[in-house]
């Protein structure tokens, strides 16, 4: 008995080849139909995370946000390379708490709304140690 020959193409998938050098790949033969139409496949953390080094997930636990559509269970995206700014959402720790809030500055004051009408905005003054770990860019939920 013969063993059998098999035949294929020169491109094994992208490990053997960098995503510049698929349309040059030296493959053989025939390709299938949809190879026509293929494109290269959406890679979510090019598309969501900007500044790798500075970024971290946080899962939300809470329903402080929910105005804002952010939900528990959520994971949220942070970079901590953005400048907490008057109406962002921040990862904020208040007095050894950590919390989701948005972050309102106005007129010298400075206090971190909930979007979620239960919950009482709170002042942040001399009396209260804030640290903000960073902005939130991205909320991502199931549907």
């Amino acid at each position: 008995m013969l063993p059998e020959k098999g035949y294929e193409t020169a491109y094994r998938g992208s490990k053997d080849f960098s995503q510049l050098e698929v349309p040059t790949a030296n493959a053989t033969g025939f390709g299938a139909a949809a190879d026509d139409y293929m494109e290269r496949g959406i890679d979510l953390n090019e598309q969501l995370i900007s500044n790798k080094p500075a970024t971290f997930f946080f899962r939300m636990s809470s329903e402080a946000m929910q105005e804002a559509g952010i939900f528990p269970g959520d994971v949220l995206i942070v970079d901590r390379s953005i400048p907490a700014r008057h109406g962002k959402v921040i990862i904020a720790v208040v007095n050894g708490e950590m919390m989701v809030r948005r972050l309102m500055q106005q007129r010298g004051k400075t206090w971190l709304t909930a979007d979620n009408k239960n919950i009482p905005p709170l002042s942040v003054d001399a009396e209260h140690e804030l640290t903000v770990w960073g902005v939130v860019v991205y909320a991502i939920h199931t549907v």
